[in-house]
């Protein structure tokens, strides 16, 4: 027996800009993760390798919160977590769901850190 397929004449036909516009869209997302996985390889090279969490900033994206082997930490933002996640994946990052306990001890802090936290705390700046 034949399979028929029926087709509703009502609805558009898909508009051909509609999709070169979503592949520009997805190219985009797609090289903006590669290069922030590659921010986070050389991370990770420089310190002994890495650990990560991400940590949503609501409209601005998604902060990729790095800890070093070493203890040395840093972070990058991405526009969305979707990509946040994508870029951790093509990084082989390790991500942690929150920020405490063993993972959060390994970061290490110098001076710089601490003047700034009490800077914060007295309500005064550091001068830096």
């Amino acid at each position: 027996m034949a399979e028929t397929q029926q087709v509703d004449e009502s609805a558009p036909a898909p508009d051909p800009s509609e999709a070169r516009a979503a592949a520009r869209q997805a190219a985009r997302a797609e090289r903006r993760a590669a290069r922030l996985a590659k921010h986070i390889a050389a991370f990770s090279k420089r310190h002994g390798g890495a650990e990560g969490q991400l940590a949503h900033l609501g409209q601005a994206g998604t902060r990729i919160v790095l800890v070093g082997e070493d203890g040395g930490w840093g972070d990058l933002v991405a526009p969305s977590h979707a990509l946040a996640l994508s870029a951790a994946e093509k990084a082989g990052l390790t991500l942690h769901d929150t920020f405490d306990g063993e993972f959060a001890a390994k970061v290490r802090t110098g001076p710089y850190e601490w003047s700034r936290m009490a800077g914060i705390q007295v309500g005064g700046s550091t001068g830096r």
